[in-house]
């Protein structure tokens, strides 16, 4: 079993930079992959970022590539989310996410969830 605790949401104003920070749990950490989604009210729960076991690959959607870049401490347990140039439309409750597998696949639901930390990027 694993378990995420994330930490560093908060409320900015528009063009700041935020780090997000997901702790987890279980001596596998290193072996799987993990990511980020988030979901913003009355909307799906959409994919954000993620990074492949070792942090030598990474994935984005084109909504937040260029600005938003994800890493990994596989000594801490920890993986990470900076956002720069935030925006309005990045408001959301953001959720690490984790797959037991070393690679991401957009057909693959994560196997575990943090329970999320809410962003707000105020205009």
């Amino acid at each position: 079993q694993v378990q995420l605790v994330e930490s560093g949401g908060g409320l900015v104003q528009a063009g700041d930079s935020l780090r997000l920070s997901c702790a987890a749990s279980g001596r596998t950490f290193s072996s799987y992959s993990m990511g980020w989604f988030r979901q913003a009210p009355g909307k799906e729960r959409e994919f954000v970022a993620a990074i492949s076991w070792s942090g030598g690959r990474t994935y984005y959607p084109d909504s937040v590539k260029g600005r938003f870049t994800i890493s990994r401490d596989n000594a801490k347990n920890t993986v990470y989310l900076q956002m720069n140039i935030l925006k309005p439309e990045d408001t959301a409750v953001y959720y690490c996410a984790a797959w037991i597998t070393q690679y991401y696949s957009s057909s693959r639901l994560p196997d575990y969830w943090g329970q999320g930390t809410q962003v707000t990027v105020s205009s």
